[in-house]
């Protein structure tokens, strides 16, 4: 007999969803948190910038912080980026990871809709805010909720 868990993803898919932070940050300065919750408010974009500031993602020293946020019974999520990687790559960008991240969630594939996301924030953080060799893991590569 399984109990309720108190996490909202699996062990199995939070390793899997820290290891695909891992290899995106791997090659770039910038970082990429995942928060998911339950349940949010009329505007999961608000309730991610909320998050946002919750986990200190604005001190990062390029203002290359990206968060993906997910409301799982609201079914409902949001993309948002820091100052910095958001002048480079702007609202088009934001929303085409929501777009690739919307069939594997209509579909039941948290996890899968998750990686897609967390990879495709990798790249463009690579492509503006490419690794240096000084380079120090501004944020801890966990899945946080909430």
């Amino acid at each position: 007999m399984r109990l309720f868990s108190r996490h909202l993803l699996s062990a199995g898919d939070r390793k899997r969803l820290v290891a695909a932070i891992g290899t995106a940050e791997h090659a770039t300065s910038g970082e990429i948190r995942v928060h998911v919750q339950r349940r949010c408010g009329d505007d999961p974009r608000r309730d991610a910038a909320q998050v946002f500031e919750r986990l200190g993602m604005t001190r990062t020293a390029a203002r290359n912080g990206v968060l993906i946020f997910l409301a799982m019974r609201d079914r409902r999520f949001a993309v948002i980026g820091d100052t910095g990687i958001h002048a480079a790559v702007g609202d088009e960008f934001w929303q085409g990871v929501a777009d690739a991240m919307r069939p594997h969630f209509q579909r039941g594939e948290l996890a899968t809709g998750l990686e897609a996301g967390i990879l495709a924030a990798g790249q463009a953080l690579k492509r503006h805010f490419p690794h240096h060799r000084n380079d120090v893991n501004e944020l801890p590569d966990t899945i946080s909720e909430g």
